[in-house]
């Protein structure tokens, strides 16, 4: 390594934070890189997206965090090229749960597909083991208990070393702790939820109970699907371009949703002005100030946007954090914060309603 490269990395150690993951000792650093934009679905360069891995550890990133579903595979194996030579040095993470190809039980969390999975992520990462395995949603049709034996299992076994989950309810993330004690597994380590300015839900339960738990917590979406990014501003939404294009009703301005985003967005830039910072750069931040939170992920799709993270990374103080407050709530969301994955009892009619001749 260069003088050059060391004097950098001296500076960012500085910067970089660090803090125990969830009791198991393990040191991550508050910013977690994601890379779910890695391979078809954002940065089809597998060369680039390496040159961003490398990038993020210069800077002390020691986090990096995927999913078996990235691209279909493709954004693991990306990552497992990134690490070689490098694979100690990184807590790594992947999440396993959607479906992976046609046909039956090819998703989920049994331990059918579990064990079938988790050998697959190995392969793709080029690794011997995983730091942190995720359950990256709940699924109704499976026994909480089933899952935790399953993971238990691959911890014993040394595939992983620590198990998490992803966008669970306060209350599911209860009843598999304690279903954990009661039959002696090992239990969730972490949470992974949605949180940003926009969305601020996991305030009153989520994080509280993660805190209760002794529970690590990494946050996704810190730029609320690419509206705390800068691009869509009250009267300036292109619906034929980018993020929009792909899922225009998350942008329609024409939304009641989405016209409070809009609105809210404005206040923030004003917030992020006065303090001279931009707007992703206000949002980045504030997810790190919550005492609940371990590590916020960054998805960059290019180096470009890394840079812009990472000359962004700095703490809020209590002024501004007063007057994030008075634009949304403690506790509150503007929009529902995940576009993927809604809870079974508000999806399925039958969960919400009596059978007519019962009402």
């Amino acid at each position: 390594m260069t003088w050059s490269a060391l004097q950098h990395l001296r500076l960012a150690l500085m910067t970089m934070r660090y803090r125990t993951l969830g009791g198991t000792g393990i040191e991550v650093s508050n910013h977690c890189l994601g890379t779910m934009m890695f391979g078809a679905i954002g940065n089809p360069d597998h060369d680039d997206c390496v040159r961003i891995v490398h990038r993020a550890l210069d800077a002390g990133i020691n986090f990096v965090d995927t999913a078996d579903m990235y691209s279909g595979g493709e954004s693991e194996e990306i990552v497992g090229k990134a690490l070689k030579g490098r694979r100690d040095d990184v807590v790594l993470a992947t999440k396993v749960h959607f479906p992976m190809g046609e046909g039956h039980n090819r998703g989920g969390n049994s331990r059918r597909w579990i064990i079938r999975e988790v050998e697959e992520s190995l392969r793709r990462l080029d690794t011997d083991w995983i730091d942190l395995y995720q359950i990256h949603r709940p699924d109704h049709t499976t026994d909480i208990e089933e899952t935790l034996g399953v993971l238990s299992d691959l911890v014993t076994q040394g595939k992983i070393r620590a198990f998490g989950c992803s966008t669970f309810p306060a209350e599911e993330i209860v009843e598999a702790y304690h279903v954990a004690r009661d039959r002696h597994l090992q239990r969730f380590r972490t949470e992974q939820p949605p949180y940003s300015l926009l969305a601020r839900g996991i305030e009153a339960n989520v994080l509280p109970t993660c805190e209760r738990l002794g529970m690590g917590v990494l946050v996704w979406s810190p730029l609320a699907f690419g509206f705390l990014t800068g691009r869509y501003r009250r009267g300036d939404v292109d619906l034929t371009s980018g993020r929009a294009k792909l899922r225009p009703e998350r942008f329609d301005p024409a939304r009641p949703e989405n016209a409070a985003k809009l609105d809210a967005v404005e206040r923030f830039v004003e917030v992020a002005e006065e303090i001279g910072c931009t707007l992703p750069e206000l949002a980045i931040a504030f997810t790190t100030a919550h005492p609940a939170v371990t590590s916020v992920i960054i998805g960059p799709r290019t180096m470009e946007q890394l840079e812009a993270t990472l000359k962004g990374i700095r703490a809020l103080d209590d002024t501004t954090l007063d007057r994030i407050d008075e634009i949304v709530p403690p506790g509150t969301n503007v929009y529902h914060p995940d576009g993927v994955w809604r809870p079974q009892a508000l999806v399925d009619v039958r969960r919400r309603r009596r059978p007519a001749e019962d009402r």
